[in-house]
């Protein structure tokens, strides 16, 4: 008698043992999933030490309205990893985003409805030398010190006057990091 209940009692430690067995191999499995999800999502984003830019009032038929940003000093940032966003919701009540970068529609590099979110408030003609901007970093693969991006603002979109304001953002779309947020006042030309 003596010798059954002993086999009766391994039954139940070894359906422990086995069931801590699964608990660990399963506990291990979801920590290298979710360790390896976090790492991804705490990259930094690029960082971008100083910028500048300018904004150019574009009074009714004037054909002005250049927005220009200046990356002046800081991490590159891969054109097709970033989003330009402008707030001119003091100016004209609008907001717009260029995405899908880099611009080149066609070959014209124009800006086109493919790389436009929100307002369409951007000029979508192609670059030429009619005051409108000349290529820009929009239009390349990285956004560096001393790189410009630029683009035009057209009075029938959204007209903007000498001394109203619009925010320019640039967003670093993997880590959905802002490295550079100008607040630029119009001037006239």
């Amino acid at each position: 008698m003596m010798s059954s209940r002993s086999g009766r009692a391994v039954s139940p430690v070894v359906a422990n043992v086995l069931l801590v067995a699964v608990v660990v191999i399963l506990a291990a499995t979801v920590s290298v999933f979710a360790l390896g999800f976090a790492e991804e999502a705490t990259k930094p984003g690029p960082v971008v030490g100083q910028s500048s830019g300018t904004l150019e009032a574009n009074t009714v038929g004037d054909g002005n309205g250049i927005v220009r940003l200046t990356h002046v000093a800081g991490d590159r940032i891969p054109v097709p990893e970033m989003e330009v966003v402008v707030d001119a919701t003091d100016a004209c009540g609008k907001k717009g985003r260029l995405v899908n970068l880099p611009v080149d529609r066609y070959g014209g590099k124009a800006i086109g409805p493919a790389n436009i979110e929100g307002d369409d408030i951007f000029d979508e003609r192609s670059y030429n030398s009619d005051g409108t901007p000349d290529e820009n970093a929009i239009h390349g693969s990285e956004y560096t010190a001393s790189d410009q991006i630029a683009f035009r603002i057209p009075d029938t979109d959204c007209t903007i006057e000498k001394a109203e304001e619009i925010t320019v953002r640039v967003v670093h779309t993997p880590t959905e990091s802002v490295p550079i947020t100008k607040t630029l006042t119009a001037t006239s030309q």
